[in-house]
């Protein structure tokens, strides 16, 4: 699907570590595009993402969800979504599905620890964060969890990303 007229994503950059390049903003917007497809969500929308570093997410953490340490990833949907039907309900022509906010100073660390790219470890987070807009959440229940982690792995795999 050619989402260029009904997929906006607003970009923000809240850290000085490591460059925002348009790769980077073209990688996001692929993940995006990548997992909206799969999931075969058609509706226009918009998506906030804003790059942190580990001091940002850290305090973010910290403020929203009470955890005192830095994070990966946060994502904030914009409505509360079950997942219960094909798609979330609109009232407006375009639907904001919510911000991500991704550190990329852990997913620098992350890319190292676990032996992949910086890349593959960026969209991964991206990927995770998509779903999250889109009502999965990994904290529910174990199902829930795997189910999560199934789409995240094949969505990589589309993106010709997956851990081989």
């Amino acid at each position: 699907m050619n989402r260029k007229m009904n997929l906006r994503i607003y970009f923000e950059n809240g850290q000085d570590k490591l460059p925002v390049t348009y790769n980077l903003k073209m990688l996001i917007r692929e993940a995006v595009e990548t997992t909206l497809d799969f999931e075969g969500f058609q509706n226009a929308c918009e998506v906030s993402v804003t790059f942190t570093d580990n001091e940002g997410i850290h305090e973010l953490n910290k403020k929203y969800r009470g955890v005192d340490k830095p994070t990966d990833v946060l994502s904030f949907p914009l409505f509360d979504y079950d997942g219960s039907s094909e798609e979330p309900p609109i009232d407006e022509i375009l639907n904001n599905l919510g911000d991500i906010v991704i550190s990329l100073e852990k997913a620098r660390e992350q890319a190292d620890e676990y032996g992949h790219s910086y890349k593959r470890e960026t969209a991964f987070l991206c990927v995770h964060s998509m779903l999250h807009l889109l009502g999965y959440d990994h904290e529910r229940s174990e199902e829930e969890d795997a189910e999560m982690r199934a789409k995240q792995t094949e969505i990589m795999r589309i993106m010709g990303l997956e851990v081989k």
